[in-house]
């Protein structure tokens, strides 16, 4: 029971982590259906963003934390104007490999600028480590549980509750509508992008600071499995996204705690191919019957 309740624990810290890259993708792909592929890498920017403010200008966590979301949000308003408007006519398969050319373009040139070494991520905020039970909980894993909720609550009431979520909501259902009652769409995307990408920015600094180690290429696979998540939980649902993140984070500790480590990343992929089999649409998923 011990080791059941300390997996539990590492699955949730991790699975906040995957939730909020995984509210980046289903935001984006409700929105335009484009599966947003240089997301992971925007995450990856953050943990560097963050990286740097805390090395060079020795700022707090939190401004840390907050400069990081608003740079990212720049970065993701950037790339959805320059690479993925341009193509929005275009056939899908056309925006699909664009996102991948970002994707690489991001790795490859954070590693020409600033070499592909693993650096140590500052740790700002000092390790307190509680035993309750034969279980350890440390301050940073309540700490990165806290602010993704956090955040997955304040992004759900934008959503809900403001002008701009309403709009969002709208262009999700039918831009051309959207169009006719006054929205701008250029807007809303743009919006989209920034409020995606700032959560992919919050989990870079969060993850550094849970493992203390940040590289170009680190968006690769938790990229991969955010995405993984948002299928799960159902693309194009904001709930879906949350939940899906913590199944694969408490899904990826429990494969590890039964001394199958090597086999973690393979687990994901074999459950969404079985939800895929089960539940196509995902487990907050709508089925849409189109007309042909």
């Amino acid at each position: 029971m011990q080791t059941i309740g300390q997996q539990l624990i590492n699955g949730l810290s991790l699975g906040s982590i995957y939730a909020l890259l995984a509210l980046g993708y289903t935001m984006v792909y409700g929105i335009i259906k484009l599966i947003n592929f240089a997301h992971g890498d925007i995450y990856m920017l953050g943990a560097f963003w963050g990286y740097y403010v805390l090395n060079v200008l020795h700022v707090n966590f939190i401004v840390a934390l907050l400069s990081a979301m608003v740079f990212c949000a720049l970065v993701g308003v950037v790339i959805e104007a320059v690479a993925y408007r341009p193509l929005r006519h275009s056939p899908r398969i056309t925006a699909l490999i664009t996102a991948i050319g970002v994707s690489f373009l991001l790795e490859n040139g954070m590693s020409y600028l600033f070499t592909a070494n693993t650096r140590n991520f500052p740790q700002v905020i000092k390790t307190i480590t509680w035993h309750f039970a034969g279980m350890h909980i440390s301050n940073i894993q309540v700490l990165i549980l806290e602010t993704a909720c956090l955040l997955m609550l304040i992004l759900e009431l934008i959503i809900k509750r403001t002008k701009m979520g309403k709009a969002m909501r709208a262009v999700s259902v039918d831009p051309t509508a959207a169009q006719l009652v006054g929205i701008n769409l250029n807007h809303t995307i743009s919006f989209t992008f920034a409020l995606g990408s700032a959560m992919a920015g919050a989990a870079g600094v969060l993850i550094g600071l849970y493992y203390n180690s940040i590289d170009p290429l680190m968006g690769m696979t938790p990229g991969i499995k955010a995405f993984v998540a948002a299928v799960i939980g159902g693309i194009g649902s904001v709930p879906g996204a949350s939940l899906g993140g913590f199944i694969i984070g408490l899904l990826e500790t429990g494969v590890q705690a039964i001394g199958l480590s090597a086999y973690k990343d393979a687990v994901v992929y074999v459950v969404l191919i079985v939800i895929l089999l089960v539940l196509p649409a995902g487990i907050f998923g709508k089925n849409v019957k189109e007309k042909v």
